[in-house]
Order: C-alpha cells, then sequence, then structure tokens
C-alpha cells in the first residue's frame, strides 16, 4: 500500500513525499481511511508508530473540505490533547509540515511559559488546536478559547495522561466539548481505567491495534550489564569509552539521579544534560536541540519528559536505572530504532533490579542478552550496615518523590 492508495487530497500528497513517507505504516494504514470515513476510532500504539499522521493527516483533509464549504473567522475545528509540552510541540511540528500545503493555521499551547505568544496566535484564530490539559483549561477560563465548534477531538497518550493525575481535567473537557464530534482515543496500554475513559468519548468506536505495548522492535538489540549500586556510574563511563556511542539518551528513574548523572559526566567533561519536570520549558527545549544537533552526548531524561521525543536515527538508549514497569522500559527502548534504523539499548542493572529485568523479559518474551566483559560485576555479598541505611534513606526519597509528583501533576494548572 502506498498513501496514493489512500484518497488523500493532491496538497496532503506532496507534503507527505516532502517528508519521504513511502509506504504508510501499519497504524497509518488501518486509521486513516476509518478517519476519513468519519469513525471515531480507538487506537492501540506506543509513541514512534507513526500515530500523528494516522490522525493528522484525515482531519486536515476534513478541515479543507470543511472550509470549502464555509466563509468568515477562523474557528478551533479540531482539538489533540496530549500530556506533555514535548509532545505536544513534536505533533505542532508534524502537523504544521503535513498542513505544508493548505491554508490550515495551527498553534501549540502549554504551560511552563508566558501565555502572550499563545493567546496571540489564538486571536488571530487557528483551526487545529494542540494544547496540554492545564493551559487548556487555563486559557478557556480566561475566555480566549470555545469549544463550541470543535468537530474532531483527539486524546494522545491517554495511560500517561492518567499517570499525570490529568483525569479531572479530561473530564471538564468532555462537558465543553459539543455532542456532536468524531472522537480519536489513543494510548500505549489499554487497562479498565482506559477503557472506562474511552467509554465516555467514543461513540461506537473501530478499534485499531498495532506494535502492541509488549513488543520491542526487531531493529533494537538489547543488552544488559550486571553491577552493583555503587559502581553504576564507573560502569556508565566504562560505557561510554566507546567512542560509537556519540549520542546516547540516557534514562533515569528520578529527577535528581539525573541532575546527579549529568554532573558526573561533566566531571569527566563528557557533555551532558538533563530534561525533567523541574527544567523551565526554555532548559528543556534547548537541551533536546543541542542533542539533536550534536552538541551534547548524553540528554538524561525522565519517564514523562522523554514522551515525544523523536529524534531521526537515534541509535543508543542507556537504562541507568531499569524501570519497576515492564512497559515502561519497552517505552524507553522504542526512542531508537525508529523507522526501520538499527538501534541498541543499554541496560545497567543492580541486584535491587534483577526483579524488574525478569518481568522485562517476561513481557517481551525473550532474554535480554548479558554482557560478560564488564569490569564492575555484580556481587552478591550482603550490605553493610551503612548501605542498608543508604538504600532504606534512597527507598524513602523516591516514596516521596513519587507522591510528590503526583500531588503536583494532579493540582497544577499550567
Amino acid at each position: 500500500m502506498t498513501f496514493e492508495d489512500l484518497n488523500l487530497i493532491p496538497a496532503l500528497l506532496k507534503a507527505v513525499r516532502d517528508q519521504n513517507y513511502t509506504e504508510p505504516t501499519s497504524i497509518q494504514a488501518k486509521s486513516i481511511p476509518l478517519v476519513l470515513n468519519g469513525d471515531d476510532v480507538l487506537g492501540s500504539a506506543q509513541t514512534g508508530t507513526g500515530k500523528t499522521a494516522a490522525f493528522a493527516i484525515p482531519i486536515i483533509q476534513h478541515i479543507v473540505k470543511d472550509k470549502n464549504q464555509s466563509n468568515g473567522r477562523r474557528k478551533v475545528l479540531s482539538l489533540i490533547v496530549t500530556p506533555t509540552r514535548e509532545l505536544a510541540i513534536q505533533i505542532g511540528e508534524n502537523i504544521r509540515a503535513y498542513a505544508k500545503y493548505t491554508d490550515i493555521k495551527s498553534t501549540v499551547i502549554f504551560g511552563g511559559v508566558k501565555q502572550g505568544s499563545q493567546t496571540q496566535a489564538l486571536n488571530q484564530g487557528v483551526d487545529i488546536l494542540i494544547a496540554t490539559p492545564g493551559r487548556l483549561l487555563d486559557l478557556m477560563d480566561q475566555g480566549y478559547i470555545s469549544l463550541a465548534d470543535v468537530k474532531y477531538f483527539v486524546l494522545d497518550e491517554a495511560d500517561r495522561m492518567l499517570d499525570m493525575g490529568f483525569i479531572n481535567d479530561i473530564k471538564k473537557l468532555l462537558a465543553k466539548l459539543p455532542k456532536q464530534r468524531q472522537s480519536l482515543f489513543f494510548s500505549a496500554t489499554m487497562p479498565n481505567k482506559i477503557l472506562s475513559l474511552s467509554r465516555e468519548i467514543l461513540i461506537d468506536p473501530k478499534k485499531v491495534a498495532v506494535d502492541t505495548v509488549s513488543s520491542t522492535a526487531d531493529t533494537i538489540q538489547q543488552y544488559i550489564y550486571t553491577t552493583n549500586k555503587d559502581c553504576k556510574n564507573k560502569l556508565l563511563l566504562h560505557i561510554l569509552k566507546n567512542p560509537d556511542l556519540n549520542r546516547v539518551l540516557l534514562f533515569s528513574r528520578t529527577k535528581h539521579g539525573a541532575d546527579r548523572i549529568v554532573r558526573n559526566l561533566q566531571k569527566k567533561n563528557i557533555k551532558g544534560a538533563a530534561i525533567h519536570g523541574d527544567k523551565a520549558q526554555n532548559q528543556r527545549q534547548k537541551a533536546l536541540s543541542q542533542f539533536k544537533a550534536g552538541q551534547i552526548r548524553v540528554l538524561v531524561a525522565t519517564d514523562i519528559a522523554a514522551r515525544g521525543i523523536d529524534i531521526d536515527k537515534l541509535r543508543y538508549v542507556i537504562n541507568f536505572d531499569i524501570p519497576n514497569e515492564p512497559e515502561t522500559y519497552v517505552h524507553r527502548i522504542g526512542r531508537c530504532g525508529r523507522a526501520g534504523e538499527e538501534g541498541i539499548a543499554i541496560s545497567i542493572c543492580e541486584p535491587e533490579e534483577n526483579v524488574f529485568v525478569k518481568d522485562i523479559e517476561k513481557l517481551i518474551k525473550r532474554s535480554i542478552n548479558v554482557i560478560s566483559d564488564n569490569p564492575f560485576p555484580q556481587t552478591d555479598r550482603p550490605m553493610n550496615d551503612a548501605e542498608r541505611k543508604e538504600a532504606a534513606r534512597e527507598k524513602e526519597r523516591k516514596k516521596q518523590e513519587f507522591f510528590a509528583n503526583r500531588k503536583k501533576n494532579k493540582h497544577r494548572r499550567r
């Protein structure tokens, strides 16, 4: 199948060719005809599968046809809601590329920055609005945004939306949307809470499931080093001695851990930067831009901040901490090996994390290759009193940080 087989208008086909798209991905091939047909869609797909094009391209086509039949000031005809600033920006960039040869206008709004430029764009009129929930509700309350004319609604990364405490915000938005609309709902996982929310949003939806969260791309080689907790930084430096690892996305479980890793790298003259929820938006964007440009060798990210990161030809991902949710591992390593490119995922495992590795291998239905050439191998020696106290303090700190972040995300408005 080619994009020409999907009954797209010439302007969209030309834009698709500009993006060097040849054949639609599985999610695109299945979703685009359904969206063009006006169906509600319940999609299960990970970030990185071409999901944005799957909903954005047919929505642009719908709006082009709608605008040919109407006149007057631009109104928000499509609303796309997503959990993070990075993902919102990424979707906005893609939509501008796809709508390049049309007169469709779009804008992105998110918190963490001054609202002046965003309200100015809204006052000039937009057809497609991409937003994070907090800033969207804020600007609605101020009277800058009306959802009365929305015909096409997209809720993207719904599982992460719930993880970040946005469920009440989403329900407030649903109450403001017109009853007569086309709705598209995408989530990497489909737990009961997500299915329940989908039933509030969708009417007789068509279900599309591709590249489920339990699968990892065949193009990604997966390796693991086993070591002790106090040797992780030394082992990371050993791994980075390989000059082939010239651009690495590294995952840390916590924000403090991410900053600590960057400081340790900088002591060894390795250029690195961290992105996480405590960083200002301009800091996060600067770090991401420098990483994409090759000015930073290691970008250290937490899971929430990494949603929406789309880096062409990224080859290396390192898990400094093994995630305690196996699905998170799949999301992380999915940052590399995209679009048929090869990727290498390296994990550093301490004894406390061995059980997490077993859960991951059970989910992905394969064993991860253990690297035997390891100068800092994991030992089974019992912890001494000082190490036990430190482990207990770290566990309590992580617990407190988790609940603090959960509370912060649940109540934040910007």
